[in-house]
């Protein structure tokens, strides 16, 4: 059974606005994972298989690179993103569409090598990553469920391949989390850490 939520002390907005966070999922501090993505040499980059929802702000970043990251990645943009736009409330732009699936793998996998082109056409051109790459993707495996910070559905079904291991969820992306929700966030989660830890010691 999963422990009782954990209430922030007050309401913490992302940098965007949205998501807003009231309330944590303790498992985000006693869960594991092995974290260090790229240094992993069993889960075939598992977690790109469906794709990932990028919100709209995101969507709306990634098509002025268009022309650049089409070169970059060999890539049509016609390819990059599938089905209808969702809307959400809850995330930037007030939605997301989803990156397209290709072989089995999200179509900005780095195919052949290891990780996101995404990320890797960011470090080329010498943009910070957020700004192409969505708050769901960096913040895996950790998500957010209305005004929940909680640990990703592959977490809790058990399909995150690299689980149980290593640092927790929380340490893994703490530095993600504190990008998006800056350091009196991280302050508060820290200090739920320790009365979490020191109660499942």
């Amino acid at each position: 059974m999963r422990k009782r939520n954990l209430k922030l002390p007050c309401p913490f907005a992302s940098r965007s606005g949205v998501p807003v966070l009231k309330r944590v999922d303790p498992a985000i501090f006693l869960r594991r994972y092995f974290t260090h993505c790229l240094a992993c040499g069993f889960c075939r980059d598992q977690c790109c298989t469906y794709g990932v929802d990028v919100d709209l702000e995101t969507v709306q970043r990634i098509n002025e690179h268009a022309d650049d990251l089409e070169r970059f990645s060999g890539i049509p943009r016609d390819q990059w993103f599938s089905g209808e736009v969702e809307a959400d409330d809850a995330l930037p732009g007030g939605g997301s569409w989803r990156t397209g699936v290709a072989n089995g793998r999200c179509v900005f996998h780095n195919r052949g090598k290891r990780g996101c082109l995404l990320h890797l056409f960011s470090l080329d051109k010498g943009l910070d990553y957020h700004q192409l790459k969505s708050i769901v993707d960096c913040l895996f495996p950790l998500t957010f469920d209305d005004d929940l910070l909680c640990p990703a559905d592959e977490v809790d079904d058990g399909s995150l391949v690299c689980l149980d291991t290593g640092p927790t969820l929380y340490r893994g992306v703490r530095e993600e989390v504190r990008y998006y929700f800056g350091t009196a966030f991280i302050e508060a989660l820290d200090r739920m850490e320790a009365w979490v830890r020191e109660r499942n010691a």
